[in-house]
Parts: structure tokens; sequence; C-alpha cells
């Protein structure tokens, strides 16, 4: 479990490395991987970033409908796309700008949890969701832009929703690893986790 909420913590924050000597996906196979994250009826509408040769983070594709696809960034160790509602987009932007300036984990939620207060940065009025589609290195080929048995997880935006106001506990019960549960209750990155049980083969 801590290595799960490491991981969409540094996601939430918009994590992004400095570019560095690592081949970057084609166009195509980076959409083609970045929406295994959507709904399946969702993928063919759907925007996408990508990363380009020098590491920044560019529209691949414009889409139709309401997702937001982000292709999995080539200088960080194993695989992970995500797709989230487009009202998100403001805030993940915010955190991508913030990484790309140095700023630490914490103090990019302290800076956003300011502006978010203030007005200057826009949060979503309602639920909006993540969806986090995941591997380890052995089970991708980005040459062909194929992912064997990646982990689906979920995330549910709701700002400044508190455990009281929605019923959830602040963490699942112990042995209940699909129970939903609010992190970051009462601030503006509060959010629903909800983690699906991982197959046999530990994904």
């Amino acid at each position: 479990m801590k290595h799960f909420v490491a991981f969409i913590f540094m996601l939430l924050v918009g994590y992004s490395s400095q570019a560095q000597s690592t081949t970057v996906p084609t166009p195509e196979n980076q959409i083609k991987t970045a929406v295994l994250a959507a709904p399946a009826d969702m993928r063919e509408g759907a925007t996408v970033l990508g990363y380009n040769q020098k590491g920044e983070v560019v529209t691949l594709r414009k889409g139709t409908n309401e997702l937001i696809c982000l292709a999995d960034d080539p200088n960080q160790p194993g695989f992970s796309a995500s797709c989230y509602h487009r009202d998100l987009e403001p805030f993940m932007a915010r955190g991508r700008e913030l990484r790309r300036q140095g700023v630490s984990a914490n103090e990019i939620f302290d800076m956003r949890e300011k502006e978010a207060k203030s007005g200057k940065l826009n949060m979503p009025k309602q639920p909006t969701t993540l969806f986090v589609y995941s591997a380890p290195e052995e089970q991708v080929n980005m040459r062909t832009g194929e992912v064997a048995d990646g982990y689906l997880r979920y995330v549910v935006y709701i700002p400044w929703a508190t455990a009281e106001s929605t019923g959830l506990p602040l963490k699942p019960d112990q042995g209940s690893v699909a129970m939903p549960w609010i992190m970051h209750p009462g601030t503006h990155g509060a959010h629903i986790m909800i983690n699906p049980p991982r197959n046999k083969a530990g994904q």
C-alpha cells in the first residue's frame, strides 16, 4: 500500500523528469498505449498528450470527448499511462509546470492548495475521474505498442470532500483491497482511491 500511495502521489503532482538520453516511442505508439488507461468506448475520442524528443509534454492528438490521456514517460522506470477528465487539466498542468521548475512534492501540494483556495487554480466543481494503467518494463513492448497484463486503478477527485461528507474511510479495511477510501480529505486534492484486486501475477 505504501508503494501504491507514493506512486499515485507522484502522479497527482504531475511528476515529469528532465529529458535524458532515452528513446522516445513514436507518436503512434504513445497514443496506442496511452489510451489503454481509458474505458474502451472512450479511447477513440480522447485527447492524447505525450513526449517529444526533448522530453517535453506535447499534444499528440486532439480528441472529441471529455478525456485527456497522458502517455508513459520514457524517462521513468516501468510503464504508467493515465487518462483523466478534461476539467482536471489545469490541476495536472500546474503540477507538471512546478515539477519542471524543481519544486518538491510537498511544496507542489501546498502551492496548489493555496492557489485553489484563492481561485487562481480552477478545480472541478463536480466529481471527476482519473484512470491509471501500469505495468513492469518486461511486460511492455513500446516498439509495437503492446502492454501485457497491465493493472488499472481508479481515482475520483472530489475537492474539499471529507470522510464525514462522503461516508468513506481514510484507508481501506485490512483485507478489503477493493474498498474505496478518501485521500487528502478536506483539501483541493481530496479524492477517492479505488484499487481493484491484482491478478495472481501481482500486476
